[in-house]
């Protein structure tokens, strides 16, 4: 399975949210300039694309389906936007093997908005990962955004991180959330199956989302481990050994969620400080960008073999 937001045809969770944008776009209300936050992982690019589906399939055939949230995969748009060659759509999105989202991309981006779009329809500018956007970046975003051209619509997705005022003061921002139990939902929903058949209990925490679990199943697929009997420690050592932080740069974040659940397990079991200590090396590794060889080795002996 590869679910992505740009084939992701049924919307799970976020309905009340997709209701409030669809109703605020009837009322010619919608604003151009629209920041979603929330935990990575929830839907917030999926519930973009919904969003824009159901705005650019108006009149055509095979229209969004709002009562189920639901995307027809016959929809001439839907299908251009999937392969991204919709002239009413545009993503903008860290490219794999990269650190951040660069100048060269928002240069495009820019030559891109002035081309007319098809049929006189709205044009999106999707920014997903925006806290990947970097000082340049961002610089030369911010004339567009900040006098956008007539009928376009930039959605930007921030994943819970600090992102500059120069940028969040240009857009209204709206925070998305799930519950926990209606995580566990969309999560089963996905994989049509219920996860505490299929996954260790010590793999599900409160505080990931559903993407978290998804990736993490399908990682588990790819490299034959079995989730179910594998419990955290177990796993850790498997990603650590196999030096998978440097093999999938792209499910980082998603090892980093477990490095931290062990720290604070273990912080709770043993009454220590490891959770801010770690925590704090973690930030420093992220920031600076040091090599984690040592960080790796100290966290092995003091929590994996303490």
């Amino acid at each position: 399975m590869n679910l992505t937001p740009s084939n992701q045809t049924n919307l799970y969770g976020l309905g009340n949210n997709l209701e409030l944008f669809i109703s605020l776009y009837k009322k010619d209300k919608l604003p151009n300039k629209i920041l979603l936050s929330g935990q990575k992982g929830i839907g917030k690019s999926t519930l973009a694309h919904h969003l824009i589906n159901f705005i650019l399939s108006e009149n055509e055939d095979h229209p969004y389906d709002q009562s189920n949230f639901r995307i027809n995969e016959l929809n001439k748009s839907f299908k251009l936007v999937k392969n991204n060659v919709n002239p009413n759509f545009q993503l903008v999105d860290i490219a794999p093997g990269t650190k951040s989202i660069n100048i060269d991309q928002i240069r495009d981006l820019i030559k891109n908005i002035n081309k007319s779009s098809l049929n006189d329809k709205p044009k999106f500018i999707l920014i997903d990962n925006t806290e990947f956007l970097n000082k340049n970046s961002i610089n030369a975003l911010l004339k567009d955004l900040e006098e956008p051209t007539k009928n376009t619509f930039f959605i930007l997705i921030n994943n819970q991180k600090k992102l500059l005022p120069t940028l969040t003061s240009r857009c209204i921002n709206f925070n998305i959330h799930l519950s926990y139990s209606n995580s566990i939902l969309v999560i089963n929903k996905l994989l049509n199956e219920d996860i505490f058949h299929i996954i260790n209990d010590e793999l599900i925490d409160h505080y990931f989302s559903p993407g978290n679990i998804y990736t993490l199943y399908n990682f588990a697929n790819s490299n034959n481990l079995d989730i179910k009997k594998t419990n955290l420690e177990t796993f850790l050592k498997f990603i650590i050994k196999n030096n998978f932080l440097k093999k999938e740069t792209s499910l980082r974040y998603i090892f980093y969620n477990y490095i931290e659940l062990s720290l604070r397990n273990t912080s709770i079991k043993l009454k220590n400080n490891y959770y801010s200590y770690f925590t704090k090396k973690i930030d420093e590794l992220k920031r600076f960008n040091l090599d984690e060889e040592t960080f790796f080795i100290e966290f092995n002996d003091k929590i994996l073999n303490g």
